[in-house]
């Protein structure tokens, strides 16, 4: 019997994913918040938090044996990832944050925006053709940051501690210096020759050494005038001055206006019921949370198709390609900024229309790439060196927070005098219809340029409850493969009962409908030998990227957090008392 015609004879298969939310419009511009009330009786045995380095793990075990809980730990987080992890920590870049505070899920947007003089045909030269690196390299590459004001909003309206507290730990680091580590000397070798003398990258970062102290003292400055005004010392004052004359110096678009009339935005985040669990995550300008539901209810409703399949085989790995092919087919043609355009989510995300698709999967061969169009009929891409983090607080809140300067160490360029390192965000959005980005990832009209808006992103902050209680926190770096690294891995932990620490590390493989029919895999963890022949006789053409994700999560098994880092990356994690 087909899959189609089992979705005919049965109604209960939309039973499993009954219900699913979303207003994908600005919600509340936010006042002057109270502070979060007094630390209420304790209901986990103990805090966790899972980060990308031991700095910033260091950074918010302070915070919370000062007191502070999830959001005060996770700002403490992301300003110290700014100095000791900049290669994708930042305050020069911008991203999304989805909250559970007080049993109630909130979502912020502080994305990067397009310069107000950006215009559709920045990166087209005169005969309409892409200009190669344009939108990847030096001052014009740069969007208007987010993540001062992401922070800010974020903090004042549920921390409990002051704002310098939080502040604190990055500016020592960034005054005091900390030590390289291989990894990152060697990240910043291979951007100093991406970058050549095409940007100032060089004279901030050039004396960087392995096992050395490195001290930035203009980020310091810049970090203490953060902490002293909140983001006005960000977005007023010398700091946007400096910013504005860099830009103004080397060609890019970023004007004290633009970093006056920036805002971080209040989204209602997407949420939906799967297995028992309600799945809160990122709503538009992501792709990701519509993606990773569409991924994890479309799994669902196969589950006779997946029934019996081995974690891995050739059909695992068949059929996870099949509705991957499907999601970034929706993801191409619809998705954009809902404050310019009207992303169809609450369609995309219908239990009906997602049975028409997941009937369209072929079982036993991959189907022909040209016939797997957006499914609603009507017309309506970032690299992988983002970052994360997963904080949960002994009193049940818990923040999951990913944010990017898209490529290693951005654009290259640092704002003279400030110490900060500019993003490379303006490659996210379509430079041309149909013509893929860096990633290989095409977009449409719903995600060209334009003043003022936020580029699509895939960036995926996810927290799962049950029973009102949080469950897992979980997100990922990735581009493209941010919400497929995500769906197996809640995939290994849920489905296949594998033990947190397992079920990230397994292998993780990718597709994204183009190239067609193929499947990338991962260094960490290969597709060789027999498996490699196997998935190639079904007629997929395999292909090895160097980067699947670092997964940073927390379960909650019971009372008791345990977070687990990926041993891909130099995360590490903490368990706080």
């Amino acid at each position: 019997m087909s899959t189609l015609d089992r979705f005919k004879m049965t109604g209960a298969a939309l039973a499993v994913v009954a219900c699913a939310t979303i207003s994908t419009g600005f919600i509340e511009s936010a006042p002057a918040y109270a502070k979060a009330p007094a630390a209420q009786t304790p209901v986990l045995t103990a805090s966790a938090i899972a980060a990308a380095d031991k700095f910033s793990a260091d950074a918010a075990e302070q915070i919370f044996k000062e007191g502070g809980n999830a959001v005060d730990a996770a700002v403490a987080i992301a300003f110290t990832l700014a100095v000791t992890y900049p290669e994708a920590g930042n305050i020069g870049g911008g991203g999304f944050m989805t909250l559970y505070v007080d049993g109630k899920p909130y979502f912020i947007d502080y994305r990067e925006k397009a310069p107000l003089e950006a215009t559709k045909t920045m990166y087209l030269d005169k005969d309409g053709n892409v200009v190669k690196g344009m939108s990847l390299v030096g001052a014009k590459a740069a969007g208007v940051p987010g993540t001062v004001e992401g922070m800010w909003e974020a903090q004042r309206r549920f921390g409990k501690l002051k704002w310098k507290q939080v502040l604190a730990p990055a500016i020592r680091y960034a005054s005091d210096g900390f030590e390289v580590s291989e990894q990152l000397q060697q990240r910043r070798d291979a951007a100093a020759k991406d970058f050549g003398d095409k940007t100032n990258f060089n004279q901030y970062f050039g004396s960087m050494k392995a096992g050395e102290v490195f001290k930035q003292p203009e980020l310091a400055a810049t970090l203490t005038r953060i902490a002293n005004q909140g983001a006005k010392g960000f977005y007023t004052g010398k700091t946007a001055d400096l910013i504005a004359a860099a830009m103004r110096k080397d060609g890019g678009l970023i004007s004290k206006r633009d970093l006056l009339e920036y805002k971080a935005v209040w989204r209602q985040p997407v949420e939906a019921n799967w297995n028992g669990y309600r799945v809160i995550t990122a709503p538009p300008p992501s792709s990701g949370g519509i993606g990773l539901v569409q991924l994890l209810k479309m799994k669902a409703l196969l589950k006779d198709d997946f029934k019996g399949v081995a974690l891995d085989s050739p059909q695992y790995l068949h059929l996870t390609a099949e509705i991957e092919k499907r999601v970034f087919a929706d993801r191409a043609q619809y998705l954009g900024d809902p404050d310019f355009y009207k992303v169809p989510v609450a369609q995309l995300i219908d239990d009906p229309y997602l049975a028409m698709r997941a009937s369209e999967v072929n079982p036993a061969k991959p189907s022909d790439t040209k016939s797997v169009l957006a499914g609603l009929g009507t017309s309506m891409p970032e690299k992988a060196e983002t970052t994360h983090f997963s904080v949960v607080d002994k009193w049940g809140n818990a923040v999951s927070n990913t944010y990017t300067i898209n490529g290693y160490f951005g654009s290259g360029v640092v704002a003279e005098g400030t110490g900060v390192v500019l993003n490379d965000e303006m490659d996210d959005f379509s430079a041309k219809p149909g013509v893929a980005n860096m990633f290989g990832v095409v977009g449409s009209d719903a995600n060209a340029i334009e003043p003022g808006k936020r580029p699509l992103s895939s960036m995926t902050p996810t927290i799962l409850t049950k029973d009102g209680k949080v469950s897992l926190v979980i997100g990922t770096p990735g581009g493209s493969r941010i919400f497929t690294s995500i769906f197996q891995v809640i995939n290994n932990i849920y489905d296949f009962d594998m033990p947190l620490p397992a079920a990230v590390a397994a292998m993780r493989f990718h597709h994204q409908l183009l190239p067609p029919n193929t499947i990338f895999w991962e260094p960490y963890k290969p597709i060789d030998g027999e498996l490699a022949q196997k998935v190639g006789a079904m007629g997929y053409v395999l292909k090895p990227q160097a980067f699947n994700g670092d997964i940073q999560a927390i379960k909650i098994n019971g009372d008791a957090p345990e977070p687990a880092a990926d041993p891909r990356g130099r995360g590490v994690t903490r368990v706080i008392q």
